[in-house]
């Protein structure tokens, strides 16, 4: 076994202060979102973890591409039958985690999950490279298939079905908006006294703001 004890970090690249925070938390995260794509170290700032709530109970993470955001919330694409689809249909909540560890920097989000308008999941679907739109089509998520060839074997069928010709969008693909009721910004600090300031959404649609113990 491997003791890992003494693998350490100080954090000191930046600080989170009360007067120094939007008052609401979308435009907060656009803040910190525009620097770490600014950020040459960071490769894929819109990655993102997304939790949802199993059938036995168990939460299952993955890593997904957010592509877009907005006051409403934030918009990222799946298959819905996969079992992050299956989960969101049953529980219709998400929680969202960013990690930039260039900036000493994550932010977690708990949100009610909704499916996309279809056009705009129509629209988004064709603005995808066409090996991306076919790969949606050939892959049924999270089934169990019998070996790599199914997938590429599948996929040499469709490039010659759709040459020259528009893919349209399966109906069990597209697009979900998460909207957010609780925002958690992390800053590392040293002596691990990190920042932590959560916004909360009230009844009245304000944005409450405290600060947690790290």
């Amino acid at each position: 076994m491997e003791n890992l004890h003494d693998k350490r970090k100080v954090y000191d690249r930046s600080e989170l202060l009360e007067n120094q925070i939007k008052q609401n938390p979308l435009e907060q995260f656009r803040d910190w979102y525009m620097e770490a794509e600014e950020n040459l170290e960071i490769s894929e700032a819109n990655a993102m973890a997304v939790s949802t709530l199993e059938e036995d109970g168990c939460p299952r993470t993955r890593i997904v591409l957010l592509k877009a955001y907005t006051y409403e919330g934030f918009i990222f694409y799946t298959n819905y039958e996969s079992r992050k689809g299956h989960s969101i249909e049953t529980t219709h909540k998400a929680c969202l985690h960013f990690f930039w560890p260039n900036l000493e920097r994550q932010i977690i989000i708990k949100t009610v999950v909704e499916r996309l308008a279809e056009n705009l999941s129509d629209g988004y679907f064709q603005s995808r490279p066409k090996g991306s739109q076919l790969g949606a089509v050939v892959s049924p998520q999270s089934q169990v298939i019998p070996d790599r060839n199914f997938l590429e074997e599948n996929l040499k069928e469709l490039e010659n079905k759709f040459e020259g010709k528009e893919v349209p969008r399966p109906e069990n693909w597209g697009g979900y908006l998460a909207r957010p009721y609780e925002i958690e910004f992390w800053q590392g600090r040293p002596n691990r006294l990190h920042d932590r300031i959560l916004y909360t959404l009230e009844e009245n649609f304000d944005w409450k703001i405290t600060r947690l113990a790290p």
